[in-house]
Order: structure tokens, then C-alpha cells, then sequence
């Protein structure tokens, strides 16, 4: 395996998000399809390459936050994010068929049909997304489509999960895709809303993670903790300490009540997924290796469907290979 140029580990402001070149990048190419056909836990290849990619996305997901806190938060928990990436497919889906927009009584539908939340919470979430402006109704007043702030967060959402992708091959999708957002944004989401919504392993992680996927904004404590996780460590290692140094300073990074954080911290302890290097709320925070993989797996099990959606839409065509075999062969 060839030497690998690391982004630092500090975390990167929004503007750098997804713009930090990995041209000496020279990694194995199936290096993601080798990961993916076993469990994270069971491989030992690039572990490092790994976690690097995951705390890049972990990173991005705490700046899309602090850019955007209100809209960020919708993806925080594992309920609204499926009802986000449902609307999203509904319409693009629609808008292919020359039809665009997202109705109340649509997304009630969709909600039950994929056994994501009951009717009424899914017209409740339709009219809190347009009470702060995330979707506009339109001159049809029933229907509604993404506003343009939402959009530009979608298209930075692709950009970094494909600079991730890129990270761990020295591919070169996230330059292809930024040349033709508009349209990839477009062909992309409902080709990854169908697959993420079909997808188990997305729908339902492992216990640790469903602890704080469970509710309101716990995603963005547990992308804190691997943002901050004292990683790589070694393979005996157990857990790793994170900058957490108090319940209440994770509450304000993350927009929680510190009730609600220390529910889902002590929840988090109970199974050994986080725990203190001392005093409880006065000491670094720790989180365990079986956690931290298990976040990584499904961040990888998500990077899997955005890479196959790309090449469905013909990301694979010549022009796209020719750049990653330059990449590649650098």
C-alpha cells in the first residue's frame, strides 16, 4: 500500500469543507469494495484510511450544523433523516416526470408505506419544514418544493460524502460531481432516498448508535465523539478519549437541553458504548472501539449507496474513469 496523505486532524472550517485536494493520495481502488464485503470489526486492511474518511465526514456533519443548525438538526435523528431523503426522492422523483414538489398528504404516505413514522407525524414534520422556510410552497399552495438554502445544503451533503469516497480511493468523484451539481443533485437523490430507505444496515444500526439515533439531534453527540476520538490507537485498545470534557459543554456544541445529553450519555454507559477517564462530567470522555466502528460501519454502508447511485447515473462513463486512473496512477 502506497503512503497516504492525511487531511489534519483539527477540524476544518466550512469553507474548507470538501476542498482540501488528495492528489498524493495513492490508495488500492477497491479498497471500499474489499472493506464493505466483511464487518468492519473482522478487517484489518486500512483501518486507518478508514477512520480517516469517517472523522472527515463526523467533521463535516458538525460544520453543516454550525452553518445551518436549524435545517442540520433535521438529519440528527434516524426519523427524520429517513423523512428527509423520502421527501427529497418524492421530488426529484416527480420532478423527472416534469411534475416537481412534495405534497402534506404525499409525504403521509410515504411515511407509512416505509414504515418510517405514522401519518400525522409526518404532517406535523411537512409543517414545521415549512414554517422555517426548508421547503416553499409554490402557486399550487398544496404543493412545495426545497428552497434554495436547502438545496445548496444538499449539494454540499454530496460534495463531502464523495470527497470521503474519494479520500479512500483516489478517485476523483466529489471535482466530477461539483462540475454538474445542479443536475447530479437532481438524477442522485432518488436513486439514494430508494436505497437508503430499502437498506437495513441504515435503517437500523447497531445498539450504541441507536441510543442516540433514537432522538432528537443524539447524531450530532455521537458525530462530536468520533469527530474527536483519539484515534487510530491500536487493535488491543478498548476505547478512545475524545475533547469531551463535560455534559454541559457537549450540550451547547450540540443544541440539547443537558438533561437530555446526560439521559443519552448514561444510556450510552450502561452498555459500555461511552464512558469517563474520571470523574462523571468532569473528565475526558471516552467512546469505545466497538462504537466507533459501529458508527463507521454505517457511515460506510452509506458511502456504498451514494458510490453505486453515482455510477448508476453514469459517473463511470469514460471521462470519469480516465480522471481516476490519473488519479490513481499519480
Amino acid at each position: 500500500m502506497s503512503e497516504i496523505v492525511w487531511l489534519p486532524r483539527e477540524r476544518r472550517g466550512w469553507e474548507e469543507i470538501g476542498s482540501t485536494a488528495l492528489s498524493d493520495a495513492k490508495v488500492d481502488a477497491t479498497c471500499l469494495r474489499r472493506i464493505n464485503t466483511g464487518r468492519l470489526a473482522q478487517t484489518s486492511v486500512d483501518e486507518t484510511l478508514i477512520f480517516g474518511a469517517v472523522t472527515y465526514l463526523a467533521n463535516s456533519f458538525i460544520a453543516l450544523h454550525e452553518k445551518a443548525p436549524r435545517t442540520a438538526a433535521l438529519f440528527a435523528s434516524q426519523q427524520r433523516w429517513l423523512l428527509c431523503h423520502a421527501a427529497l426522492a418524492q421530488h426529484f422523483g416527480k420532478a423527472c416526470e416534469g411534475s416537481p414538489g412534495l405534497t402534506r398528504r404525499s409525504l403521509g404516505k410515504l411515511a407509512v408505506h416505509h414504515q418510517i413514522a405514522s401519518r400525522n407525524t409526518a404532517f406535523a414534520f411537512f409543517d414545521e419544514i415549512l414554517k422555517y422556510g426548508i421547503i416553499e410552497q409554490t402557486d399550487r399552495r398544496d404543493i412545495a418544493i426545497p428552497s434554495r438554502e436547502t438545496l445548496a445544503l444538499l449539494k454540499r451533503w454530496y460534495e463531502f460524502h464523495f470527497c470521503a469516497l474519494d479520500m479512500m480511493d483516489g478517485g476523483q468523484r466529489c471535482g466530477w460531481f461539483l462540475a454538474r451539481s445542479e443536475q447530479l443533485v437532481a438524477k442522485l437523490s432518488p436513486i439514494v432516498g430508494k436505497k437508503l430507505l430499502e437498506q437495513t444496515e441504515v435503517r437500523s444500526p447497531g445498539h450504541y448508535c441507536a441510543i442516540f439515533t433514537d432522538g432528537d439531534a443524539g447524531g450530532l453527540i455521537m458525530d462530536r465523539l468520533a469527530a474527536t476520538a483519539d484515534w487510530p490507537g491500536t487493535p488491543e485498545q478498548k476505547h478512545y478519549l475524545t475533547e469531551i470534557t463535560a455534559i454541559a459543554e457537549l450540550a451547547r456544541l450540540t443544541g440539547l437541553s443537558r438533561a437530555h445529553t446526560s439521559r443519552k450519555l448514561a444510556a450510552s454507559e450502561r452498555l459500555g458504548g461511552t464512558g469517563w477517564s474520571g470523574a462523571r462530567g468532569r473528565s475526558r470522555l471516552w467512546i469505545s472501539r466497538e462504537f466507533l466502528i459501529q458508527y463507521a460501519e454505517t457511515q460506510l454502508q452509506k458511502l456504498t449507496i451514494l458510490n453505486e447511485a453515482l455510477e448508476e447515473v453514469g459517473a463511470d462513463d469514460d471521462t470519469m474513469e480516465a480522471e481516476s486512473g490519473k488519479a490513481r496512477s499519480a
